[in-house]
């Protein structure tokens, strides 16, 4: 695929045109004031049949959104004794927490890595073991949809509660230092990330890789690829809804949480990419509020984005976002 979205220097200067909620801020300090009401109870059982050597793996359940059980996998280096820099890291679409040997980067770079498992989730292209116990309305096949008719019942209120959550859980592990926390994703994982990065207000670092969940207005039209295309072909058929969709869309777009972003950041973007358009992703980059922010843009590639080539910018650039 050639380019097909803005020139770079347009990019650079994208803004969405997403209009915030009025009442954003008070819609998420309930949601996370209710998610408070259940006991965290972050529980972690050492594993010890994983047959690896060079970490320790902790299989992890604690209460996210409606004080339901979520899962993770918490990971450090083997024999570790005092508190490291924490990697919380948050899964792509479709995708679940996997087993314990798909997570060993971040944990072979000296740091404890917590890996959230995504509601609902995990039978794409990585198994997941974590259920969602709510149902919705009529929906597509697939996440977008799930209770799209309000803010209060959509799918992703759940979700972004859930990695906010997350955090929580991961900084009351003895073996992680609170005061280093980043978060870290790509694709979903980078839109989850961007949303703890407005919601929590004493994170050190943020890493998003072509995010998605961003500038909902222009993603949901400039693609028909699939996730945002689930959601035009939720409207073909419930005509009408439209104004309804993206007033619940604004809620949860990755442009109003990069506004609130408080700590440093590090963003990638493909310019090929159809999956998340390289102007969704600019949308959120130049919202993001934190002056310390930067972008990688890879010029040839589709949603892949940079893929190990970023992985080795991560490996430098992390440790120094977070004093390692």
């Amino acid at each position: 695929m050639a380019l097909f979205d803005m020139p770079l220097d347009e990019l650079h200067a994208h803004r969405s045109r997403s209009v915030e909620p009025e009442d954003f801020d008070a819609f998420w300090s309930t949601t996370l004031d209710e998610a408070g009401t259940h006991d965290l109870d972050a529980r972690f059982e050492r594993c010890a049949d994983t047959g690896l050597v060079t970490v320790d793996v902790h299989d992890v359940t604690f209460s996210g959104f409606g004080g339901h059980p979520v899962k993770g996998w918490f990971v450090v280096p083997a024999g570790t004794t005092e508190p490291l820099p924490l990697v919380v890291e948050f899964i792509g679409y479709g995708g679940g927490r996997s087993l314990p040997h798909a997570h060993l980067l971040w944990a072979s770079a000296g740091m404890a890595h917590f890996v959230m498992d995504t509601r609902g989730q995990g039978s794409g292209w990585a198994p997941g073991d974590t259920a969602d116990p709510v149902g919705s309305g009529p929906s597509l096949a697939g996440f977008m949809t799930q209770g799209i008719e309000d803010p209060a019942t959509y799918y992703f209120r759940r979700v972004i509660t859930d990695a906010v959550r997350a955090v929580e859980a991961a900084r009351s592990h003895p073996l992680a230092d609170a005061s280093r926390t980043a978060v870290y994703g790509a694709s979903q994982g980078g839109g989850l990330a961007l949303a703890a990065a407005g919601l929590i207000p004493d994170l050190t670092a943020v890493v998003a890789d072509v995010p998605f969940l961003c500038d909902f207005p222009r993603a949901t039209r400039i693609t028909d690829r699939k996730p945002y295309r689930e959601i035009g072909d939720y409207l073909k058929t419930h005509r009408g809804r439209a104004e309804q969709v993206n007033r619940t869309l604004a809620y949860f777009d990755g442009v109003h949480f990069a506004a609130r972003g408080r700590a440093p950041a590090l963003f990638s973007v493909a310019l090929e990419d159809l999956t998340c358009p390289p102007s969704t992703v600019f949308a959120a980059y130049n919202a993001y509020a934190h002056a310390e922010k930067e972008i990688e843009v890879y010029d040839f590639n589709d949603h892949e984005g940079g893929g190990p080539f970023q992985h080795a910018l991560q490996l430098k650039r992390l440790p120094q976002m977070l004093k390692a």
